[in-house]
């Protein structure tokens, strides 16, 4: 997996200003791992995906992943920072303090490379985002549900309906079967002890890091080509200490 340059960074945040935020994860993929196919990016199981971008984040801004989430008991706010590697380790939970958030995966580790699940006779390979993208307009959950788990399975039998307990019990398999496909950090709040769960959206995370980068990037090719007439290409292939140099001399 390579580095995001800042030329990269630049044409990555460009090009997903008007993409969904699926998309965005696919584009983000693409620039770091330009040998695989954008196509076969599409159809990695979300694990897989969750994975990949942490990885990424890891490589281009770091371990730690800092943010804020308000109480929905009391609405205080509570900034929490993490380690990144926490949640590449499928067997791990964190608990650091106040703020900082427990993490969990939806399932339990199962072995390398098992992509098909069984249930009551039907097959199912894991949800990739292709899978995601074909019912993300879907606002009915249960029909959304059905929609996915069509799309996933594998087998040629019939089916006209599916029972609630049906749809929990294959959900619960394919989470077990990818537990990175959703990422959950259990929060406490220190002012009213309220403790509560929500998911950790890495594309999200990831986009918000890349919007900063290229704004801060835009700036300093602002203030350097005004200084020093420096064409945008000139100032960002100059090494990030040597940029902050030549910024502080033109702030100085």
């Amino acid at each position: 997996m390579r580095t995001l340059s800042s030329s990269d960074c630049l044409e990555l945040w460009e090009r997903g200003l008007r993409l969904h935020p699926l998309d965005r994860g696919l584009l983000a993929l693409a620039a770091v791992l330009p040998e695989t196919p954008y196509e076969t990016l599409a159809d990695w199981p979300l694990g897989r995906r969750n994975r990949a971008l942490t990885e990424m984040h890891c490589v281009s801004f770091g371990r730690n992943l800092e943010g804020q989430v308000s109480c929905p008991q009391c609405g205080e706010n509570l900034e929490f920072r993490m380690d990144a590697e926490v949640m590449l380790d499928q067997k791990a939970n964190a608990n650091c303090g106040t703020g900082v958030p427990t993490v969990r995966t939806t399932g339990m580790a199962v072995p390398l490379g098992t992509e098909t699940i069984v249930v009551k006779g039907c097959s199912f390979r894991l949800p990739s985002t292709r899978d995601v993208a074909r019912v993300a307009r879907t606002t009915e959950p249960r029909l959304a549900a059905i929609q996915l788990l069509e799309s996933c399975r594998t087998d040629t039998g019939e089916r006209t309906t599916w029972l609630d307990e049906e749809l929990e019990e294959i959900g619960e398999s394919l989470a077990a079967a990818d537990p990175l496909a959703e990422i959950r950090l259990t929060f406490d709040c220190a002012e009213c002890g309220n403790r509560w769960e929500d998911s950790l959206d890495i594309v999200a995370f990831l986009w918000i890091e890349i919007e900063n980068r290229a704004r801060r990037l835009l700036l300093e090719v602002h203030t350097l080509a005004a200084a020093y007439g420096w064409a945008e290409n000139e100032i960002l292939t100059l090494s990030e200490p040597r940029r902050r140099l030549y910024l502080d001399m033109v702030r100085a």
